[in-house]
């Protein structure tokens, strides 16, 4: 069975903003690459949607687009909810709840 996948509105902020530091950082041609590569591991989850394991003790799991890029989210009985996007050299900013 095939998940929905959803993103939260700041999952879509902070997709667009790490596709934005990728263009100026590496290029249109890594950019493009980026959001390739995204989308074929949103497509994994939404067939194996329990494919990355649990974070932090929370009903959330963490999975990785690029070993510079993760994502968290949170599978729901029809969807699967991605809750933000952030480069692994930093700290993610925000709270899961």
């Amino acid at each position: 069975m095939t998940l929905l996948i959803v993103f939260t509105p700041k999952a879509k902020e902070t997709f667009l903003l790490t596709g934005l530091l990728i263009k100026e950082k590496w290029g249109e041609v890594a950019a493009n690459d980026f959001v390739e590569r995204s989308r074929k591991v949103f497509n994994t989850i939404s067939l194996q949607p329990y494919i990355f394991k649990s974070f932090m003790d929370l009903n959330v799991r963490k999975g990785f687009i690029t070993k510079q890029t993760s994502f968290v989210y949170r599978v729901h009985s029809n969807q699967i909810e991605i809750l933000f996007i952030w480069d692994n050299r930093q700290e993610p900013l925000v709270t899961f709840t």
